[in-house]
């Protein structure tokens, strides 16, 4: 017998009585089948409601052949009567998602002809599918129109036509439907085929923003928040931007020209350490002129900084000079063999010694090592070289 639903006839009904048909052990706790539910099994891209069987909490429904199936955490009587309620903000925060899903799809697909072909109501955010690709100005374009939708706030019309007006009504549809069709419609947005549940009004959605649109296969991937999920991310944003402001000491709405000009301030001071880094590893490099091998273990410096003194001091010892840099046990290095010759066998013996990782060839060699400045000191007084 199919399972009577409740949340076709009311889709805000959270607590319901029904009576219960079968209870039966299952992996994941057990399957409930009842007379009737209030509880949206997943389908669509829609998850499924959670809620309570009288003292079972429902983790889970699906449908199957027109039966419903709650998955409980613990058991409920056989052909007893039970009290259903439903997470209604679990559920709400869907219908929102779902029904603001609806209005900005019916637009874009309108505007740009174009179809939705994927839809999943995540538990972060919502991801769209599209057949086709789509500026950012034709996302926004789409965005307003959808809000203004909301503002409009018309009832939403949920219809069972019958066959014979079905095939005179324009309606999208992910696929090829037989039997009864449920036609959801908000007025002036859409017209879509749909199972799931959705608000009574479009105010109800409250707000609809698109996160981003990045190609995806022959069309691109939409990710969007409404209602709830909207506000919530729009206030984080808005509080995170108010910290910067309050960092660089302007208005919120100025952060941006404020990090602009601190990059750019940021990037004139990183090219100045540059230069002066070069004019230091020269003079250092100069002062070590004609010593041969030469060991520097040297603090912290740039990415690059290590092999940028090694080759300045090969060049003027004109030997191999051997660069680490870092602090406590950790240390990366370069090593630079004036002549260009083999520093394989060393490198080896230095990794193998010191915890390293690294190597190179035609007399150059860089890595890292866990080590402190005391051990590196020590393997190179092993290998003759102070």
């Amino acid at each position: 017998m199919e399972t009577e639903k409740l949340y076709y006839q009311d889709p805000y009904l959270t607590t319901f009585t029904a009576k219960v048909l079968t209870c039966e052990p299952a992996k994941t706790g057990f399957l409930v089948t009842l007379d009737r539910t209030a509880f949206y099994p997943e389908g669509g891209g829609q998850p499924a409601d959670h809620g309570t069987l009288g003292a079972a909490a429902v983790t889970d429904v699906h449908e199957k052949d027109g039966v419903i199936f709650h998955t409980c955490d613990a058991p409920v009587e056989t052909g007893a009567a039970v009290e259903g309620s439903i997470d209604w903000p679990r559920r709400f925060d869907h219908m929102q998602q779902h029904s603001g899903e609806h209005i900005l799809s019916g637009l874009l697909c309108s505007l740009y002809d174009c179809d939705n072909v994927g839809f999943h109501l995540g538990a972060d955010t919502v991801t769209i599918d599209y057949n086709r690709e789509l500026t950012w100005e034709q996302v926004l374009e789409a965005e307003r129109r959808a809000n203004e939708t909301i503002w409009a706030d018309t009832p939403v019309e949920i219809t069972f036509p019958s066959p014979e007006a079905l095939e005179q009504l324009h309606y999208r549809s992910k696929k090829e439907l037989t039997g009864q069709v449920r036609i959801v419609t908000f007025p002036g947005a859409d017209c879509c085929a749909c199972c799931g549940t959705h608000v009574r009004r479009a105010g109800e959605v409250g707000l609809i923003k698109v996160l981003s649109c990045q190609k995806f296969r022959e069309g691109v991937r939409m990710e969007i928040l409404c209602g709830q999920r909207a506000y919530r991310y729009l206030s984080q944003v808005y509080d995170q931007d108010h910290a910067v402001a309050q960092l660089l000491s302007v208005k919120p709405q100025d952060t941006l020209a404020a990090v602009e000009r601190q990059n750019a301030e940021l990037t004139a001071a990183k090219q100045r350490m540059t230069e002066l880094e070069d004019q230091l590893f020269s003079l250092r490099a100069q002062a070590l002129t004609g010593l041969g091998d030469v060991l520097l273990v040297e603090p912290p410096m740039r990415p690059d900084g290590a092999r940028k003194l090694a080759d300045a001091v090969a060049k003027a010892a004109g030997g191999l000079a051997a660069v680490f840099s870092g602090e406590g046990n950790s240390h990366v290095y370069a090593l630079v063999q004036a002549d260009g010759g083999d520093i394989t066998p060393l490198v080896k013996r230095l990794n193998a010694a010191l915890s390293g990782r690294g190597g190179g060839r035609n007399g150059f060699a860089q890595g890292s090592v866990q080590a402190d400045g005391s051990a590196i000191r020590a393997f190179f007084h092993k290998e003759g070289m102070e």
